[in-house]
This record gives structure tokens, C-alpha cells and sequence, in this order.
């Protein structure tokens, strides 16, 4: 049988955060990169999904972000270098405190939202990303997008590095995400995500929307838990790979 992991982003609440959803996506996915208090969450909200990914036996990961709130860290900043393996440090340590206090072991860093997309393309920002996460815990695995230059960085420096694709996200010939700021950036159709993300895995290509298939590499299968179906669609990403003899199995350390 052929093994992915699928992963989600969790914790992106403050102070009275209900799960919500949350908590039922631990059922039907393999890795959660939980937030660390710069585009969202608190200590409270880490500590809470930290707990609770622990109980489902699912594998942990931090999801350090940009410092802005208000923009849910999907905004460009321009940044140097050094701020961004500041800011990477300091939030895996964050979260690492939490994992450690409750009696598990973190597994992995996703960098969230535009922090993710800067070190897709500009080697500077992910070699200081990949230093951090090095510096930080060198046995932690480093999701990127697929063909990246973070991860490149990761490898380039050791680490164990998980190339990462969207469900529901479209491509550009190039191998990136398309835009948020543009009106295709998103897939809406359910069909139209289950249909990409299965050839992702079983064929290790995505169309472009150029209308060019592109090679791609498919370690890591990332869900937005922040959608208002972000729980159904969960499920049928699970049941789509149930029926396509893909099993769900968190990236492995060192494999």
C-alpha cells in the first residue's frame, strides 16, 4: 500500500477558543501544524490542541507565522533573514515547552501562510528558516511546498525535509501556488480537489493553470482548517484515499 500524510493547520483561535472542527479533523488526518502565537493563537489555544492531538495520536508540528494578527499572517512583510530565523526559533520554542510539558514529542515545522510562500522563492529567508529549524531540533522534519527553496535549504543543511501539496489550492507552470490575490487561486469544486490531490499522490503530476502538467512531489497533503467545510472536506479527502488503496501515515524521521 502506498502511504501519505495529510496535514492541517490547527490552533488559529485566541483567548475562548472553541475546537470546533478541530477536533473531529484529528480523526481523518496524520499531522497537525498547530500555531504558535504570531498570525494566531495563544497559550491557551496551544496548550489545548497539543493536548488533544496527543489523545488522537497524531503527529505534532509548529506553524510559526509572521507577526501580524490582523492579517492572519498571509500578508507579505519584508523581513530580513536574521528577523525570520528569529521569529522561527522563538515560536518553535514556544510550542516545543508545550509538547514537552504534556508528555509528547514534536515532530515536524510548517512555516504559515506568507512566511511559507516567501521561502518558496527566496533562498535567503529559507536557509534562515532551515538553520532555525536545524539550530532549534535537527531530528524535527521541515514541510515545504514541493520543489521549493525551502526545501531545498532543508536538505542542503540536513534536515529531514517533507515536500507539501495543496488539495485545494491551484498551480502554476513554475511549480507555485497561484496567488491568493487572484480569483483562481482557490479550487471550489469538491470533485475538482479530490481528482488533483489523488493524481498528486499516484501520479506525481499536477495540471497547471496554464494547461501544462507539471512533476511534482507529494510527501505531504495539506487541508486549510479554517474553511466553513473544512470538516467535510477532510473526510472525503480521507475516503478518496481509502478508495484509491492510499493510506494516511505521518512523514517518518529519517525515511
Amino acid at each position: 500500500m502506498k502511504y501519505v500524510d495529510v496535514n492541517c493547520d490547527m490552533g488559529e483561535g485566541f483567548g475562548a477558543y472553541r475546537l470546533g472542527s478541530d477536533q473531529e479533523i484529528l480523526d481523518v488526518i496524520s499531522s497537525a501544524n498547530i500555531a504558535c502565537g504570531f498570525h494566531a493563537g495563544d497559550p491557551a489555544t496551544m496548550r489545548t490542541t497539543v493536548r488533544l492531538a496527543l489523545e488522537k495520536g497524531v503527529a505534532i508540528g509548529a506553524h510559526p507565522g509572521l507577526p501580524d494578527l490582523v492579517g492572519f499572517g498571509r500578508r507579505n512583510m519584508d523581513i530580513s533573514a536574521q528577523e525570520a530565523y528569529d521569529m522561527v526559533v522563538y515560536q518553535i520554542g514556544a510550542l516545543q515547552a508545550f509538547v514537552q510539558a504534556e508528555g509528547g514529542t514534536m515532530r515536524h515545522v510548517k512555516p504559515h501562510g506568507a512566511l511559507y510562500n516567501m521561502a518558496a522563492v527566496r533562498a535567503p529567508l529559507a536557509e534562515a528558516i532551515a538553520e532555525a529549524v536545524y539550530k532549534a531540533n535537527p531530528s524535527l522534519i521541515l514541510f515545504g511546498l514541493a520543489g521549493s527553496e525551502l526545501t531545498r535549504a532543508g536538505e542542503r543543511i540536513g534536515l529531514r525535509t517533507a515536500h507539501e501539496v495543496f488539495a485545494d489550492r491551484t498551480y502554476q507552470q513554475d511549480g507555485t501556488l497561484t496567488p491568493r490575490s487572484q480569483p483562481d487561486a482557490l479550487i471550489t469544486g469538491q470533485s475538482q480537489s479530490l481528482q488533483q490531490v489523488v493524481r498528486m499522490v499516484t501520479e506525481g503530476r499536477v495540471l497547471s493553470r496554464q494547461g501544462v502538467d507539471v512533476s511534482i512531489r507529494a510527501d505531504t497533503i495539506c487541508i486549510h482548517g479554517d474553511g466553513a467545510h473544512a470538516l467535510e472536506f477532510a473526510r472525503s479527502i480521507h475516503a478518496a484515499f481509502a478508495n484509491a488503496g492510499i493510506g494516511l501515515r505521518a512523514v517518518q524521521a529519517g525515511s
